[in-house]
């Protein structure tokens, strides 16, 4: 005699709250597809902000609590991709602590957080070495994670002073014509950064830091023929400097010093492309122990959920 054992299907109903299902869904259902691709006996409707499961029992209680991390996940570092993916459904579950993510609490409590996964991969890397290259496209977040590791390491007595540097390539000849000090002149180009100390650092604290030089903030020529012992240092924009200005910089480097160095090689000031001293800094230092590098792309991307677009748009032409 045969025993022929039924097998119940059941459907449920999962609810996406507080999230844009495009983020989780991806561009033309690209992110579900590859979910879906992982449970050939189980059919997933996606109707808006809810997902329609029918299947067995075992397939949709794997799949909800596979999805749990997915959400988790995108909340936590605020964008998914296909890697991410392939680790929650393919090697059993990531479960996301967003206390991990936290880098600092910043001015009135705001809490500073790596938000993609390369940003947490910046944090990370920082632990073990003394020289970080962030490359990436503008806004994902390589040069204000940065910042918020100096001010974590200044919190910290890990070192006594932060210093944020960019070669100021867009003022050139024109700099002397603009009015004011040269502080007056420069502040301009060098605004961003006092845009995300001000997320970090009390209004009073900061500028008592600036004044007794705790927190200096200078155009990249004012490096030249400093030793930064005990200090934070942070190149901005690195794509806009020279193969000298770069090696310059980067020998400034003294004893107890982090070094972090943010560019964005598509968007290069110079004459020419080939004079970027990013591009060659990058490629003469990839093998150096101590000396690490995190390549941020447009998912890293964490401003309007239009800019990834555009970015995408910019890449394509």
């Amino acid at each position: 005699m045969h025993i022929i054992k039924s097998i119940q299907m059941i459907e449920k109903l999962i609810e996406i709250k507080g999230i844009d299902p495009v983020d989780i869904y991806g561009a033309n259902n690209v992110f579900l597809n590859l979910i879906a691709s992982k449970y050939p006996k189980l059919k997933i409707i996606a109707r808006g902000n809810s997902l329609k499961l029918s299947g067995t029992g075992a397939d949709i209680e794997d799949f909800e609590a596979k999805f749990t991390s997915l959400v988790d996940y995108l909340e936590s570092y605020g964008t998914i991709n296909h890697s991410a993916i392939e680790h929650i459904y393919s090697e059993g579950g990531l479960k996301i602590s967003k206390e991990e993510n936290i880098i600092l609490y910043g001015h009135n409590g705001k809490v500073i957080k790596a938000r993609t996964g390369n940003q947490q991969r910046l944090v990370e890397l920082y632990e073990t070495n003394d020289l970080l290259f962030g490359i990436g496209p503008a806004g994902s977040g390589k040069t204000y994670t940065a910042i918020a590791l100096a001010v974590r390491a200044l919190k910290n007595k890990e070192v006594k002073r932060i210093i944020l540097t960019r070669p100021a390539v867009e003022a050139g000849e024109r700099l002397g014509f603009l009015p004011g000090d040269m502080k007056e002149k420069l502040d301009p180009y060098l605004q961003p950064l006092y845009d995300a100390l001000n997320d970090m650092i009390p209004v009073k604290k900061l500028q008592s830091f600036m004044e007794d030089g705790t927190v200096q903030i200078a155009p990249l020529a004012y490096m030249r023929g400093r030793t930064l012992d005990n200090a934070f240092v942070i190149l901005d924009e690195a794509q806009n400097t020279t193969l000298s200005q770069i090696k310059m910089f980067l020998t400034r480097m003294g004893n107890n010093a982090k070094f972090i160095v943010t560019g964005d090689i598509t968007q290069i000031d110079l004459p020419r492309i080939s004079d970027s001293g990013l591009i060659k800094a990058a490629e003469l230092l990839k093998d150096i122990k101590g000396i690490a590098f995190v390549e941020f792309d447009v998912t890293d991307i964490v401003r309007h959920r239009l800019v990834k677009q555009i970015v995408k748009a910019f890449e394509n032409n």
